[in-house]
């Protein structure tokens, strides 16, 4: 190995994590502190065709990167990435001031021969360009040496292994670099960006150091500040600085991006959700886009096991893709375990037809608003239904579970109680009752158009109309905090989920509720405490 260079992308690969919106200051800071760190390359954001705010480190002009810059750039080199088809060439300038040095162009396998011959045209523009071979190991061992023919032809600074999937080890990672390092050009430089959905991240960027002892080809090795990048993150700057210092004779200034991460970092670290987790984890085993994992986890509130099993049913190249529509098919089929729940229904018709039902939901307002629900149930006489939860401020006729997890859950916390009360369970938790149960299909409650479509509280609603009830009242359907505050009785049933999510999730349920009124206007629906469905 000739020489390490060590590329940050924090404000590239971050801003996946903060949707760009670092803030100026923090984009301005972050920069000054790796330039006085002496890191090599610094990746600075994404052109993008979409108009630029000031706080973001997406442009749609090269121009715009100009301000964040201090007026001394030292020996850094500052770049920035666009996907191919993604960005108009037409807007790039031409690099008339060198303030911005470089430019990365990732893209995917299927297009790499057209993405590199493209590659020429910012060459032309007077950029160092860098290549971004994405999801590289997908790549057979041919068709490695065709895209080190064709990136010899455009003669790049260098092109980087990409496992975009988090799926390699150290044998996948000696593959792909002897064939790429035998058939490169010896001057061109080749990197190697990870992802940690197997907790390898920081390993396999020594392992790249160590596999390359002997080459005299130069290397580049992407990290961020703690890691900061989509899914499960990448390769530390803080640890592979410390690293090749001590063992590579580096003169990076430690102290400096301690610094950097103490005043910066510290915020999104607070704020914001990245870094290995057994989600990731399943992605990277199983070579999926996080995306598909996010779904299933946040919409679905999916388990471990099953978000494994889901993900397996996908055909291996649908699993590199997010499609929310196909991944939706795929989860209503995996849960799709038919029983016959006609006995059941006809036990609860027998129970419920004409009566008064009152849902009690678990958001936060069953507590504060105690008072109004006695009054309710000594005034009414209603049947109650707990949903998904199992709180001890009340007496319940029944308990409804549709996500096995809550199911669980309540089961531990009070097992004796729970024992006696008769629960109606969907047979996506269970297939074979036990006492006190009785089961219904869990699709017979669904209904598709809404990406939350399975809403536990719209699903009873549903069930309730089959058992031919015409008067609900509901508490505790309160809805999210789009602040982030509780919005449950039980913080363990708090989601750790971003505003946004929040936003589509109030919206999809309000949407469900009213659709449920009209198609049912000869069912009386009210709710009686606090909520955003109101």
């Amino acid at each position: 190995m000739a020489k390490l260079s060590i590329l940050d992308c924090t404000l590239r690969d971050g801003a996946y994590i903060v949707d760009g919106n670092f803030g100026k200051n923090i984009i301005k800071g972050i920069i000054t502190n790796l330039i006085e760190s002496k890191i090599d390359i610094i990746e600075v954001g994404w052109l993008k065709n979409s108009p630029h705010n000031n706080n973001s480190t997406y442009y749609e002009y090269i121009e715009e990167i100009f301000p964040y810059l201090p007026e001394k750039k030292g020996e850094s080199l500052i770049s920035v990435m666009f996907d191919y088809g993604r960005y108009d060439i037409n807007k790039l300038s031409p690099n008339e001031n060198n303030l911005v040095d470089a430019i990365r162009l990732v893209f995917p396998k299927e297009k790499h021969i057209e993405a590199i011959r493209f590659s020429n045209e910012i060459k032309q523009k007077g950029y160092k360009l860098y290549l971004q071979a994405a999801n590289t190991l997908e790549y057979t061992e041919e068709e490695l040496i065709l895209l080190a023919k064709e990136t010899n032809k455009i003669k790049p600074v260098a092109i980087s292994i990409v496992d975009t999937f988090g799926v390699m080890y150290e044998e996948d990672l000696k593959k792909v670099f002897s064939i790429l390092d035998k058939h490169l050009d010896n001057d061109i430089q080749i990197g190697f960006h990870s992802h940690n959905n197997l907790q390898l991240s920081f390993a396999l960027s020594i392992s790249f150091i160590n596999m390359t002892q002997n080459s005299s080809r130069n290397i580049i090795i992407d990290s961020s500040l703690v890691g900061m990048g989509r899914g499960a993150g990448n390769t530390c700057t803080e640890l592979l600085t410390n690293y090749t210092n001590k063992y590579l004779n580096t003169n990076y200034d430690y102290n400096c991006i301690m610094d950097t991460i103490d005043l910066y970092m510290k915020k999104f670290v607070a704020n914001y959700n990245w870094g290995y987790s057994i989600p990731f984890c399943i992605a990277g085993q199983l070579g999926s886009h996080v995306n598909n994992i996010a779904y299933l986890q946040d919409v679905h509130k999916t388990e471990f096991k099953d978000m494994k099993m889901i993900l397996e049913m996908l055909p291996t190249k649908q699993r590199k893709f997010y499609n929310y529509d196909n991944l939706e098919e795929y989860y209503v089929k995996y849960f799709d375990k038919k029983i016959d729940d006609k006995s059941s229904i006809t036990k609860l018709k027998e129970k419920f037809s004409q009566k008064k039902v009152l849902l009690i939901c678990p958001g936060k307002s069953i507590e504060d608003e105690k008072n109004t629900i006695l009054k309710y149930i000594e005034e009414y006489k209603p049947l109650i239904i707990s949903i998904n939860s199992f709180s001890p401020l009340f007496d319940y006729d029944y308990l409804f579970f549709s996500n096995k997890v809550r199911f669980d859950y309540a089961n531990k916390l009070n097992s004796k109680n729970f024992n006696d009360i008769t629960k109606i369970i969907t047979s996506n938790i269970k297939t074979v009752a036990g006492e006190k149960e009785l089961l219904i299909n869990y699709n017979s409650l669904m209904q598709l158009g809404w990406k939350y479509f399975d809403n536990s509280t719209m699903m009873i609603l549903r069930l309730l109309e089959k058992l031919d009830v015409k008067d609900i009242a509901i508490a505790g359907f309160d809805g999210l905090d789009e602040n982030g505050k509780i919005s449950y009785n039980d913080d363990v049933l708090q989601s750790n989920l971003t505003k946004q999510e929040c936003i589509e999730i109030n919206k999809d349920v309000q949407e469900m509720f009213t659709d449920f009124k009209l198609k049912n206007k000869n069912i009386l629906v009210q709710i009686i405490t606090k909520s955003k469905y109101i």
